[in-house]
């Protein structure tokens, strides 16, 4: 059972606190980590980036000079990609860098970020005695944890009037990332020396991955239930489709005798001599 020990704002140890060992226990995926990594930054990037082709240069419309005559070296535009001011050849126009990325390995990815980080977790009880958004004194509580000279991650889940004053209280701090617990993602978690929240924050994070997994869970006992229930109705239809062979079968020599039934009716006598 993987566990964190939980202090108070001036460091000194309180209790343990379970963690999930579906998150936290398991072993990090370390290529997983690396393709949503990879993905986060591809999907940061705006892709506005845009340049001029010759076509698109204003002017140009005349030749400089003659073909002929000047010494010169032959040419059609100012615009050539030759000149100065020129358009550009083979430039960057806009474009998607975005990468997709399926939803369990993208919770892999971050299950696995999470459970390489247990060493830098850093549990304090909770920050009611904020009574007053001071940086200040939020700087005091950073030293008194040794976070002073790291660069640290601040997970909150915002569901107390606390964590709006520790808010306001962090944001100023130059080294510290402040991130809302559902917004965990891989980047921030490996570009931080330390993370630091609250009991009631880990907890959500543990019953947000438990859910996850409950539901992975139920849907895969589902599976089995689902063919099972398709089973009988497909040996049904079966059953029907060979009793309706026989009919099928017995059809086309019913159509057939009718088709020649006019024809003996029809057919002429032969005339007596």
């Amino acid at each position: 059972m993987t566990s964190a020990t939980v202090v108070d704002l001036k460091g000194k140890k309180l209790s343990e606190v379970a963690l999930n060992d579906e998150v936290f226990g398991i072993t990090p995926n370390v290529g997983v980590i690396h393709s949503a990594l990879i993905r986060q930054l591809a999907n940061g990037r705006s892709g506005s980036a845009n340049t001029k082709t010759r076509s698109e240069v204003a002017g140009g419309g005349r030749k400089p000079w003659r073909q002929k005559g000047t010494g010169r070296a032959r040419a059609g535009s100012i615009r050539s990609p030759l000149w100065a001011g020129g358009g550009v050849t083979f430039g960057p126009k806009p474009r998607d860098y975005s990468i997709t990325m399926n939803k369990k390995q993208r919770q892999l990815a971050l299950k696995s970020v999470l459970a390489g980080s247990v060493d830098k977790l850093t549990v304090v009880q909770d920050f009611d005695s904020f009574k007053e958004p001071k940086t200040k004194q939020f700087y005091e509580v950073l030293k008194a944890l040794n976070l002073t000279d790291k660069k640290v991650l601040l997970i909150l889940d915002y569901a107390c009037d606390a964590c709006d004053r520790v808010a306001k209280a962090a944001r100023n701090i130059e080294g510290l990332r402040l991130l809302h617990s559902t917004n965990l993602n891989v980047k921030d978690i490996l570009d931080c020396d330390a993370i630091l929240t609250n009991a009631r924050t880990l907890e959500a994070i543990n019953n947000r991955f438990k859910a996850a997994s409950k539901e992975e869970a139920s849907a895969k006992a589902a599976a089995p239930a689902k063919k099972a229930a398709a089973a009988p109705k497909k040996a049904a239809a079966s059953k029907e489709e060979k009793e309706a062979a026989p009919k099928k079968a017995a059809a086309p020599k019913k159509a057939a005798s009718d088709k020649e039934a006019p024809a003996k009716k029809t057919a002429k006598k032969p005339e007596a001599k």
